[in-house]
């Protein structure tokens, strides 16, 4: 059993990690040859898990919409528009504050295009799009396309159009002169058949500013990867905390001392009672680690994602979480059918062996559901908001590790039972804690509906009054100056109760200045955007000095100063996020303003260039046609690299000083690592500035 717990480690955490250039969108673009004169051109998208494509119709000032454009078109002309295979995904986007429409999973386009002469046919053209996750953007890509007349069947095409005309076949030949003679329109979709620049060879080809510094970053221990990946570590850790939590309930606390006492007294072998004991304890992380796949299964991690972000479920959400907090201030009890319980306890006492102790494994996980239920049903709803692949599993098995330890360990070292407190009131009183924090926590995804709906009730204020009410009864509660029915009489206020009390009414008192605008970084995560709120007295954004990469290094090389590149876009929710969270920071905004030269450099900038550059990336010609083309190749091809936002330093002649820093809202880790590029910088100049 240990080798399969161990074989299902490695591919999760295989399936997890990702790459550093991402390619979540693969297309297949088809020409049907029909027997009429009109074909069909069939764009085909799958999408990995967790990723989502974004519609052709997109308001302006969001995101990059999907659009199809033609360079050439002779010898057809195209009939409406392209029409997707199903319907769009809408959900409310706080940092662009509008609904923005989008694709998971799969979709296809079609466009239909009329054959007007078959001999000279020619289409040839590409599909632009974005495509983004819960954590990353992806800059916009194209992907091209060409056919011809030896992609249909000439002679069946001819006759179709003979048979439209009314006219033989070789009559036909006048008439499609004159057609081709005529200007072609297309009305539904881009067309850049005249006036196309002709490309140029890159000019920064040769440049030092643009030579690649992977190897550089590797040497430096860079180790970002995707912001997915972080994602599932901060799932894990949630689950085992959530594991940790759990133990302290009254459903699981007592139930330690007796199943190691009955596993002890099992046998008078002391070792195959400790063997027993172990193979109960994986045999839970079995159990959950199951149910966790189960769920990805059943849903997939692109539905969870879709999910996470849709309105209505975030209100049932809100409802779970509102019944799970009621439950645990003890109106009621979220209890199983005793039938299955008892079915399992006579399984266990049946059979021996491996199977029995599964089933007693089985036994603890149902006996326990009354309080492990809240807990489990918080983690899953914050693995779907995750939109991580496999996150609901690896939460899962961070809970589960976290409930069997005990068991293991004290089969293995039964004297400490002793020293273990006894059940009493204090186990109530977790859940009562329990309560009060899965009551704050469902705020967040109301949120996320009153967002999506224009309701605008929960605007920040609200949600922050809200919050510092919670907590501040939760400071009443641990003084014992509330108390609910199920709770026992609190004689004096332990060492421990004392504090959790500070803690919570200093909380309570943290959140105050938010009320006017404060940014509040402890709860950014939850608490809804600062332009909901009617009153802000808050002002201290951070801007780029250049957003022009060649122009920016000039001015640091002159002026001996380091740089920091900050690659982002206008459709980068996380480059906000960062921006908001981190940038504003006093200690950061002064060492970016003082110590650094800050270059912006947008990868969806849609303005043109002067005429397309052509590279060759990949054993591949591409065309950079747009600003953002440009600074999405230099990503890629300086610092191999694709996602946003990500951020590195450099000196003047655009070497690394330090590894790269991806999304991460830690302010202390990013002032080390700015710090870390200084220290390099000054280093590399002999101790002078």
């Amino acid at each position: 059993m240990k080798k399969i717990l161990s074989l299902v480690l490695l591919v999760l955490i295989a399936w997890a990690a990702e790459a550093q250039i991402l390619t979540p969108v693969k297309w297949k673009i088809t020409l049907d040859d029909s027997d009429s004169s009109v074909k069909t051109l069939l764009f085909s998208a799958k999408l990995e898990k967790g990723w989502h494509l974004y519609d052709m119709n997109l308001p302006d000032g969001g995101p990059i919409p999907t659009s199809f454009n033609f360079e050439t078109l002779k010898g057809a002309k195209a009939l409406g528009s392209p029409v997707p295979s199903k319907k769009a995904t809408t959900v409310y986007d706080e940092q662009f504050e509008m609904n923005l429409s989008w694709y998971a999973q799969e979709v296809s386009f079609s466009q239909q295009i009329e054959i007007t002469d078959p001999k000279a046919f020619k289409v040839d053209g590409y599909v632009e799009y974005m495509a983004c996750n819960d954590e990353n953007c992806l800059p916009p890509e194209k992907e091209s396309f060409s056919f011809n007349h030896t992609n249909i069947n000439v002679e069946k095409t001819l006759q179709a159009l003979a048979k439209k005309n009314e006219m033989p076949v070789e009559n036909l030949a006048e008439e499609e002169v004159r057609d081709v003679q005529e200007p072609e329109t297309v009305p539904a979709v881009k067309q850049n058949v005249s006036a196309v620049p002709v490309a140029t060879k890159a000019p920064f080809a040769g440049s030092d500013l643009w030579k690649p510094v992977v190897d550089e970053l590797k040497a430096f221990g860079d180790t970002t990867v995707s912001a997915a990946e972080t994602g599932w570590l901060f799932i894990f850790f949630a689950g085992f905390v959530g594991g940790l939590v759990a133990l302290l309930t009254p459903c699981v606390w007592p139930m330690i001392p007796m199943t190691v006492s009955f596993f002890l007294k099992r046998t008078k072998d002391r070792k195959k009672a400790i063997r027993d004991a172990l193979t109960y304890g994986i045999s839970i992380i079995v159990i959950y680690l199951a149910l966790g796949l189960l769920i990805t299964g059943i849903f997939g991690a692109s539905a969870l994602n879709d999910l996470s972000t849709n309105a209505v479920f975030n209100i049932i959400f809100f409802l779970l979480l509102v019944l799970f907090a009621v439950s645990f201030l003890g109106a009621f009890e979220i209890v199983l059918p005793s039938s299955w319980t008892n079915k399992l306890d006579m399984k266990a006492d049946t059979t021996t062996g491996i199977i029995s102790i599964f089933f007693m494994s089985f036994t603890l996980v149902l006996v326990s559901f009354s309080c492990t239920g809240p807990i489990i049903g918080t983690l899953l709803v914050q693995a779907a908001s995750m939109g991580s692949k496999v996150g609901p599993a690896i939460g899962m098995f961070g809970f589960a590790l976290a409930l069997s330890i005990p068991f293991s360990f004290f089969a293995v070292f039964p004297n400490m039972l002793q020293s273990m407190p006894k059940s009493g009131g204090w186990l109530n009183s977790v859940k009562v804690v329990l309560g009060f924090l899965e009551l704050a926590l469902a705020l967040k995804f109301l949120s996320v509906a009153d967002l999506a709906y224009g309701w605008r009730l929960l605007d920040r204020e609200v949600f922050v009054v809200l919050w510092i009410v919670i907590f501040a009864l939760l400071g009443c509660y641990l003084l014992g100056k509330i108390r609910f029915s199920h709770d026992s009489e609190l004689k004096y206020v332990s060492v421990p109760r004392l504090f959790m009390a500070i803690l919570s009414f200093g909380f309570s008192v943290y959140m105050i200045p938010g009320l006017w605008g404060a940014p509040l970084k402890a709860i950014s995560a939850f608490a809804p955007p600062l332009y909901t709120q009617d009153f802000s007295l808050y002002d201290n954004e951070v801007h780029a000095a250049f957003t022009d990469y060649e122009a920016g290094m000039e001015y640091a090389k002159r002026n001996n100063k380091p740089v920091m590149i900050d690659f982002s876009g206008y459709g980068c929710v996380n480059c906000r996020k960062m921006e908001a969270s981190v940038w504003t920071d006093a200690r950061v905004k002064d060492i970016l303003e003082k110590d650094y030269v800050l270059i912006t450099l947008m990868v969806d900038d849609k303005s043109k260039l002067p005429s397309p550059v052509e590279i060759v990336e990949n054993g591949k010609a591409r065309v950079l046609r747009t600003v953002g083309d440009k600074w999405s190749y230099l990503q890629r091809s300086k610092f191999g690299a694709n996602a946003q936002p990500f951020y590195v330093l450099l000196d003047g002649d655009g070497k690394p000083l330090a590894p790269s820093y991806a999304f991460n809202e830690d302010v202390n880790k990013y002032i080390q690592f700015l710090n870390k590029g200084l220290t390099e910088f000054r280093n590399k100049q002999g101790g002078e500035r």
